[in-house]
């Protein structure tokens, strides 16, 4: 990157670590949310409110079929790729 360019662009940089930042941030908390360890404990949840009365059998079913899809075929990020530190900043390694 030149200088010119360079200097052009920086008053962008705090957006671009901003971006960077939130795509990190959004794509650890999909990763938490398919992880099979929470999607059980959210299934043996499931059964407990079920078995409380708090949730009828048709939300029941409903719930638990979206849960096993999740277990059966995680979601994987599908965004753009994010970029890179050095290319959000201009720098280079």
């Amino acid at each position: 990157m030149g200088l010119v360019s360079g200097v052009l662009l920086l008053p962008l940089a705090p957006v671009r670590a901003t971006l960077w930042v939130a795509d990190h941030l959004l794509q650890e908390a999909e990763r938490q949310a398919h992880d099979p360890r929470a999607v059980q404990a959210r299934l043996a949840a499931l059964n407990r409110d079920l078995d409380e009365g708090v949730i009828d059998e048709a939300t029941f079913e409903q719930e638990e079929e979206r849960l096993l899809e999740l277990l059966e075929h995680p979601v994987r990020y599908v965004g753009c790729p994010p970029p890179t530190m050095t290319s959000s900043f201009g720098r280079h390694a």
